[in-house]
């Protein structure tokens, strides 16, 4: 039973349910070492999702729909960028105003474009595929190795692409030093010149790029539909992942391995155990509560992560 369960195609099955989580919360990272909380990746990551797949279906390219959606997450962090920043309104209400209105306008737009409440996606991202013919008897791990990761969407390369990109951006550049210190000590960077107000823009703002981008993985890939709610708490989980990997890129991305393999596991076993199927989709939310409780104590936030910025006048 557990062979059936625990083989390459479910690693590789873990690696494609964990890059929604994944992305969003790099976005997560992003916004906090920045100094802002961004409760509202689970409405950006479901307007991403629907954006994506009404797209897809009227211009028949499943590409324009990633990048409309990667735009339409970059419109919603833009709204929490001016709330929160330049008005200096509660970031946490924000957040949630941002999620309540998703969760209302995408279901509207359904019914209002197509009718329903669930919209099937028609033109599917390509899958990239590695072949190694002649491999042999011997190469086993090979093959495992091939199944895990060849025939993926281009948006799983991508998404290892721009986690490298990252963790280079926020620790070996001028830039992630002035985004590091805006969220630790924004007073200083202000007195050595930094833009708080920029820098935070910027940082929302790219945490709306791929929040969105997160929702059109979910949509376009993982489930080639769009339905109402069907972000299902990933951008909570997502934010679970960025504290327990400590604010990092690759600390989220291991976290977010992690609650794919949570999510991949509690799939699997629906269909080869008898538990209940309620129970089993429990699995992935009791992992994040599991791992939030043991985090507690050993993660540190950003030190003005949630705090607006106010300027002293001198």
């Amino acid at each position: 039973m557990l062979g059936d369960v625990f083989n390459a195609q479910f690693i590789a099955s873990s690696i494609r349910v964990a890059i929604p989580l994944a992305l969003a919360g790099l976005g997560g990272v992003f916004t906090e070492k920045s100094g802002v909380v961004n409760i509202g990746l689970e409405g950006m990551i479901l307007t991403g999702a629907f954006t994506a797949v009404a797209v897809t279906n009227f211009a028949k390219n499943p590409w324009v729909g990633v990048l409309a959606a990667i735009l339409v997450g970059i419109f919603l962090g833009l709204i929490h960028a001016i709330t929160c920043i330049t008005f200096k309104a509660n970031q946490i209400v924000s957040g949630v105003a941002i999620n309540l209105f998703a969760s209302g306008i995408t279901i509207f737009f359904c019914w209002l474009l197509f009718g329903e409440t669930q919209i099937m996606v028609k033109n599917n991202l390509p899958i990239w595929g590695l072949s190694l013919p002649n491999i042999g008897e011997a190469s086993t791990l090979v093959r495992n190795l091939i199944v895990i990761f060849a025939h993926h969407s281009p948006l799983v390369y991508l998404t290892i692409i721009i986690f490298l990109l990252s963790h280079i951006v926020i620790y070996k550049t001028p830039f992630g030093l002035r985004l590091r210190s805006v969220g630790e000590y924004p007073q200083a960077a202000d007195t050595m010149g930094v833009n708080i107000v920029k820098m935070r823009y910027i940082a929302v703002l790219t945490s709306g790029a791929l929040a969105g981008l997160s929702g059109s993985f979910l949509s376009l890939e993982q489930a080639h539909f769009f339905v109402k709610e069907m972000s299902g708490g990933r951008g909570f989980i997502a934010l679970a992942a960025m504290i327990f990997g400590k604010w990092t890129p690759f600390g989220t991305a291991g976290a977010a391995l992690l609650f794919g393999f949570g999510e991949a596991l509690s799939i699997r076993l629906q269909g080869v155990s008898a538990v209940p199927v309620q129970f089993i989709n429990m699995i992935p939310y009791l992992l994040a509560i599991f791992v939030l409780i043991s985090a507690v104590g050993r993660a540190i936030p950003p030190a003005a992560s949630g705090v607006p910025y106010e300027k002293e006048i001198v």
